[in-house]
C-alpha cells in the first residue's frame, strides 16, 4: 500500500466524507512544519493533508518551511505528494477554474527560501530534469476523466517569490519565455519532494489570468474562484486517494545515490537525515 500526502488548503479537507483519525505533531531536524500533519480517511483510504500556509492561512508563500513539511512527510512514511495550489493562467486556453497538471517548474524566486536537504556538511545532488513524477500525473488526469473538471496535462509553472501578484511587464515577460502558469509555492517544494526520493505531482487551480488581460481581477474575484475550485478538487480527492492507496504507482526514486561525502565525514545527526531521505 502506498501513502499519499496532499498539501494544500484547508477547504481540500472539508470533505463530507472524510474521517479524521488523527493530528500528528511532528518535529524535524528543520524546525515544525507549517502545521500539525492530519491522518483522514477517504472513502476507505487513508492519507496524510498538511496545510502549506498553516491552518488559518497565515504563513507567507516565502516564510513556509517547505524542508520541515517535506521531512515530516517522509517520517511519517509518504512515498507520494500530491500538490494543491493556486495559479495564475498565462495562457488564453487555460481559463480560471481550469485545472492544469504541470510537468516543469522554473525558479523565480530571490534565494530567501532554504531548498536543499543538502548541506551544513552534506553535499548531495538530485536531478530535477524531470520534476513531476510522470506515473502520479497520469493517474491524475486518469481520475479528472471521471469529473466534470476542465483540465490539461503538461506545461510549465513559473513560481515567484510573492506575496505580491506580478506586475503588467513581468506578466507579458514570463508569457514571452512560453511559461504557462504562475504560482508561489510549488518551489522548493516539488525539488525537496525529488532529494526525499517521493513521487510529487502538482494539481494547478486557476483563479485567473495574473494581469496580461485587459480586464482587472480583484483579490475578491480571486477568492470567490476559488471556492469553486476547491469544490472540484474535493471531486478529485474522493475519486483519487483510495485509487493511489489501493492500486500504488510504480516509480524509481532518484535520491538513492545523491550524497557525494565521504561517510567518514558526516555527523550522526546528518547520518539520521540521509537515512530518513533514502529509506
Amino acid at each position: 500500500m502506498s501513502k499519499i500526502g496532499i498539501i494544500g488548503g484547508s477547504g481540500i479537507y472539508n470533505l463530507e466524507s472524510i474521517k479524521i483519525l488523527k493530528k500528528h505533531s511532528v518535529e524535524t531536524p528543520f524546525g515544525k512544519p507549517s502545521s500539525d500533519i492530519i491522518e483522514a480517511e477517504i472513502n476507505g483510504a487513508n492519507c496524510f493533508f498538511l496545510p502549506r500556509h498553516g491552518v488559518g492561512h497565515f504563513v507567507t508563500p516565502t516564510n513556509v518551511n517547505y524542508r520541515a513539511n517535506i521531512y515530516a512527510l517522509k517520517l511519517l512514511g509518504v512515498d507520494a505528494v500530491i500538490s494543491i495550489s493556486a495559479v495564475g493562467s498565462l495562457k488564453e486556453e487555460y481559463a480560471p477554474t481550469h485545472f492544469v497538471l504541470p510537468d516543469q517548474f522554473v525558479d523565480w524566486t530571490k534565494g530567501q527560501r532554504a531548498r536543499t536537504f543538502f548541506e551544513d556538511g552534506i553535499v548531495g545532488h538530485v536531478s530535477a530534469a524531470y520534476p513531476v513524477e510522470k506515473s502520479l500525473q497520469t493517474r491524475i488526469a486518469d481520475i479528472l476523466k471521471e469529473t466534470d473538471v476542465t483540465y490539461h496535462v503538461d506545461g510549465t509553472y513559473i513560481c515567484i517569490e510573492g506575496p505580491q501578484f506580478s506586475t503588467r511587464a513581468e506578466s507579458n515577460l514570463y508569457r514571452s519565455f512560453g511559461f504557462d502558469i504562475i504560482g508561489m509555492t510549488n518551489v522548493p517544494e516539488s525539488f525537496l519532494a525529488k532529494e526525499a526520493g517521493m513521487a510529487y505531482a502538482t494539481v494547478a487551480m486557476v483563479t485567473d489570468y495574473d494581469c496580461w488581460k485587459e480586464e482587472h481581477c480583484s483579490l475578491e474575484e480571486i477568492m470567490k474562484v476559488m471556492g469553486e475550485n476547491y469544490k472540484s478538487a474535493q471531486k478529485l480527492i474522493e475519486k483519487l486517494i483510495p485509487n493511489l492507496v489501493n492500486h500504488p504507482i510504480s516509480f524509481e526514486p532518484e535520491n538513492k545515490f545523491a550524497v557525494v561525502t565521504n561517510p567518514e565525514l558526516i555527523s550522526a545527526k546528518n547520518k539520521e537525515i540521509i537515512e530518513v531521505l533514502t529509506k
